[in-house]
């Protein structure tokens, strides 16, 4: 059995690193003519910075762990088709199937190759994927002066016991500083009672939790409106620094820097809490939480995608076109979890349902395809 393993497992380990690093390369050289535009501009912060080839290399090579988090499932059904079909028409797994490797035998060995591909996937996503994809943003915003937060920049919200702000970031400075700040306090009859306005801040949070921290806000503008006793007064003041308690974390204005699936499961799952907290709609976010979930449990779905192309009978030829068929099956299949997703958005579906349900009903099509050749074969 175990000689079996490892001819299997180290057949379909190198054909998906050999597809995995034919995609890299694709999408890399995709990813460098993007940045050709923006070669040769320099800082308007400092013109001595210059975002020049080797930057933009570097920004390229540090989304690879995002690329890598996103192609290694289609990778691991492209891989193991292409093995499984070869061996197949070489009749070697007609060979192995003869010597006792049963089709139960055949779906646990390829689960166990999937289990590994699990943890490799997960651990991408999770751990390297959304560092390198900051530290990037980071470096691009070094040589650029800043990375703004869309046209009217990130939005968040946070509730206290007896008040609620409205936040406003602008941009993000190449140190990960916060730029043009504008914070709105409401009581709890919707009036409003003070605006803060800052050139910059930072953030500064207490434990490893991302709650009980504060802002600490330079150049600050701060008016409070106090309509008591049936007159609108105004206090105006202008401040060196202001330090605002808050539990609105890095991770949470960096939503609007990284997109949702590149975030970690951890930080997801905070904002989720964050905007349940706050009366937000998180419906967008929970399916991100539960996608990012079971996206890595995808690469299990494609290695029984893959197995019942073992049990196919070949005269002459054919490989092209069973991988041409994995590949329009992995592509059908990630289309369709795009589509459960939009779908779920806006039909409010379970979150946990939206996510699994590709999965599910895919490795279904696959086990019964698997025994249905098995039992007719």
């Amino acid at each position: 059995m175990k000689t079996l393993r490892r001819l299997i497992y180290g057949e379909i380990l190198i054909a998906v690193l050999f597809v995995l690093l034919a995609f890299l390369a694709l999408f890399s050289f995709f990813d460098l003519v993007d940045e050709l535009p923006t070669l040769g501009r320099a800082s308007p912060l400092d013109p001595t910075r210059v975002y020049a080839l080797p930057q933009a290399l570097a920004y390229v090579a540090l989304q690879l762990p995002t690329r890598i988090y996103e192609l290694l499932p289609i990778a691991v059904l492209i891989g193991s088709v292409f093995v499984l079909v070869r061996l197949a028409q070489s009749s070697e797994f007609t060979i192995l199937r003869t010597s006792g490797l049963g089709p139960g035998r055949a779906l646990r060995t390829l689960l166990g190759l999937g289990a590994g591909f699990v943890l490799l996937t997960f651990a991408i996503g999770d751990y390297v994927a959304p560092a390198a994809g900051k530290t990037g943003q980071l470096l691009k915003s070094h040589y650029q002066g800043r990375t703004t937060l869309g046209r009217t920049g990130a939005w968040l919200k946070e509730r206290s016991e007896d008040s609620q702000f409205s936040v406003n970031v602008g941009a993000l400075g190449a140190d990960g500083a916060l730029q043009e700040v504008r914070i709105f306090e409401f009581g709890d009859d919707g009036r409003l009672r003070s605006t803060l306005k800052a050139a910059t801040g930072q953030i500064a949070s207490s434990g490893g939790s991302g709650t009980g921290g504060h802002w600490q806000l330079q150049q600050v503008q701060r008016q409070q409106f106090d309509t008591r006793g049936g007159q609108a007064n105004v206090q105006r003041q202008t401040l060196a620094q202001w330090d605002w308690p808050t539990g609105l974390s890095s991770e949470m204005v960096s939503v609007a820097l990284l997109k949702p699936e590149r975030m970690a499961t951890l930080d997801l799952f905070r904002y989720v809490r964050h905007l349940e907290a706050n009366g937000q709609n998180a419906q967008r976010y929970e399916i991100e939480f539960w996608r990012k979930l079971f996206y890595p449990l995808s690469c299990l779905v494609m290695v029984v995608l893959a197995l019942p192309f073992a049990y196919l009978h070949f005269r002459s030829g054919g490989v092209a076109g069973y991988v041409f068929l994995g590949v329009m099956l992995g592509i059908s299949f990630f289309l369709l979890s795009n589509v459960f997703g939009y779908i779920g958005n806006l039909r409010a579906w379970a979150p946990w349902l939206v996510a699994a349900a590709p999965s599910l009903l895919y490795s279904l099509v696959s086990l019964g395809a698997f025994g249905w050749l098995v039992l007719r074969h």
